[in-house]
């Protein structure tokens, strides 16, 4: 599966599920603790800490970040890269832990055919597609 379709069924999962779907934000941010947005949350910072209402109860992004903290080691090793996309779902109060879980838990296991990423937990092993 390509890095397009991974982010298209993420979008559309929680789209289905009532998530606002919220476009990237620019790396460069207003937020005057950060030079550029480094994680997904960093967009929504405002609604998480309280500072203003949220305009949807739910969102999913899919948010472009860049990595600083190590910087200086982009280059030199396969693990450091400078730039990601970080996959996001939010509630604004609207839901908590138990029920994020269940979503991640959905998403990831259900089938290909059904929108999911096709993963099945097997003892010992773990399996993509679609086998039993």
């Amino acid at each position: 599966m390509r890095t397009a379709e991974v982010r298209r069924r993420f979008l559309d999962f929680f789209a289905e599920r009532g998530h606002t779907v919220v476009p990237s934000a620019p790396l460069p941010t207003p937020d005057p603790t950060l030079l550029f947005v480094n994680a997904g949350m960093v967009p929504f910072k405002p609604y998480l800490t309280g500072e203003a209402q949220a305009p949807w109860p739910r969102a999913t992004s899919v948010q472009k970040c860049v990595r600083t903290l190590d910087i200086e080691e982009v280059g030199r090793t396969t693990r450091h890269g400078s730039f990601f996309q970080m996959n996001g779902n939010f509630s604004f109060g609207d839901y908590f832990k138990e029920e994020a879980i269940a979503f991640a838990w959905e998403l990831s296991t259900a089938p290909v055919t059904d929108g999911g990423y096709g993963l099945m937990c097997c003892p010992g092993r773990l399996v993509t597609g679609d086998a039993p």
